[in-house]
């Protein structure tokens, strides 16, 4: 019987690996574009991210200007690059249940931010009324 158990573990731990490995670009790109998600860390509002076709990118960090960028995959990351932002930034992305979560090569493991579902906040960016 305890063999039968070890044995039942041993197949489901490759499972578990997999599902938590990073999405690939292609599953980033089929998951986010046309979407608008807002993002949140250690249970506030972090920002809103507008997933553009081509994949572009409009960023607003709360409180803050609306950004332009685009992101592109680099060595298995998803990587951003704004209009007013030096270099780029570079993140892991996992599905889960809840939506995505997200943690930036730039930070330590518990500082990820998690997608929040039925955000009610939208991109509002005043600089582009008229574009």
């Amino acid at each position: 019987m305890r063999a039968l158990a070890l044995a039942t573990i041993a197949a489901l731990v490759p499972l578990t690996a997999l599902a938590q490995d990073p999405m690939t670009a292609e599953e980033f790109d089929a998951y986010a574009t046309g979407k608008t998600l807002t993002y949140s860390q250690y249970g506030e509002i972090y920002g809103t991210e507008e997933y553009l076709p081509n994949r572009r990118v409009r960023w607003q960090v709360t409180g803050d200007i609306c950004q332009y960028g685009r992101w592109y995959e680099k060595g298995g990351l998803i990587c951003f690059a704004y209009e007013y932002s030096d270099g780029e930034h570079c993140w892991s992305f996992w599905q889960e249940d809840g939506g995505l979560r997200a943690l930036s090569t730039e930070d330590l493991p518990g500082d990820e931010l998690s997608e929040v579902k039925d955000a009610t906040r939208g991109l509002s960016c005043p600089a582009d009324v008229g574009v």
